[in-house]
């Protein structure tokens, strides 16, 4: 079985964001406006992925 993976986006900056908010997101693999990474699907991910979810676009991938 393989793993799942989700396609995460970072949409907005990081500027002025609360510090735990913007270590999420860089957390995840993201450093730039408009980078996209896959990571995968696993409760670790999935809440670092909520508390920035404002800032991301989140797409399932295969």
């Amino acid at each position: 079985m393989a793993d799942k993976t989700v396609k995460v986006t970072l949409v907005k900056s990081l500027n002025g964001q609360l510090k735990n908010i913007a270590a999420s997101a860089r957390g995840l693999g993201l450093r730039r406006i408009h980078q996209s990474v896959e990571v995968k699907d696993t409760p670790e991910n999935r809440g670092m992925m909520n508390a920035a979810v404002h800032l991301l676009r989140i797409e399932k991938s295969a």
